[in-house]
């Protein structure tokens, strides 16, 4: 676990996120997150910050897998919808 949230958001930086990959010799990681509210679609900060984790992985040499974000109302894969795995 890297960030316990409020209600409405979570902060989330790269440094915290990778430290235990880094530490752990990870060649890749896979990220996971709740919405509390039932709707497991990614909020455009969801997206802003798994561009950014994916980037910061890029430098590192730490592949990002998958982002999945899991609520009531079911899961949201990243990679399933084709917004982690792109290169450029």
């Amino acid at each position: 676990m890297v960030s316990t949230g409020s209600l409405t958001s979570s902060i989330v930086h790269p440094r915290e996120v990778y430290k235990g990959a880094i530490l752990s010799n990870a060649a890749s990681v896979i990220f996971m997150h709740n919405h509390p509210s039932g709707d497991p679609e990614p909020s455009n900060d969801d997206m802003e910050i798994t561009k950014r984790l994916e980037k910061a992985g890029n430098i590192l040499g730490i592949d990002v897998l998958e982002h999945i974000i899991v609520s009531s109302g079911g899961f949201y894969s990243f990679r399933k919808n084709n917004l982690i795995g792109r290169r450029g």
